[in-house]
């Protein structure tokens, strides 16, 4: 099933769009948390970030600092989240990989959220078990 960031990348659907090269497309949110909230979504598509080729997540790595810098310039706003969210119970709601830019002006505006740490455990264990993934 088409999304409706791949109806955008096909500019089926139009946009404000903030920022285009050949691997990323960035624009903005159209129910933003605060002024200047953008999506920044690959062109390759994926659902889930592990899904993404290297040259993918690379080309997002490069994309995220210049947007995040223009986003800072353009609205004064320092601070800011990104948030990245990866299947339904991580509360992804289009099933495209995307990154959100959102800058937060105050405690009432931008992306508010409830932290609630847990105690590591396992952890030497944990950390080898997530090396030997990587090969």
């Amino acid at each position: 099933m088409t999304t409706v960031f791949e109806k955008i990348i096909n500019g089926e659907i139009p946009c404000h769009k903030v920022y285009e090269d050949d691997h990323v497309l960035a624009f903005l949110d159209v129910a933003p948390l605060s002024k200047g909230h953008t999506l920044l979504v690959p062109k390759q598509i994926a659902s889930s970030l592990h899904e993404l080729s290297s040259e993918s997540g690379a080309a997002l790595g490069v994309a995220l600092i210049k947007v995040a810098r223009a986003i800072v310039k353009a609205t004064g706003c320092e601070e800011y989240n990104i948030l990245q969210n990866n299947g339904k119970a991580a509360h992804q709601a289009v099933f495209h990989v995307h990154f959100h830019i959102i800058p937060k002006p105050s405690e009432t505006e931008g992306l508010v959220l409830e932290w609630k740490p847990k105690e590591l455990e396992d952890g030497e264990l944990l950390a080898q078990v997530i090396r030997d993934a990587l090969s």
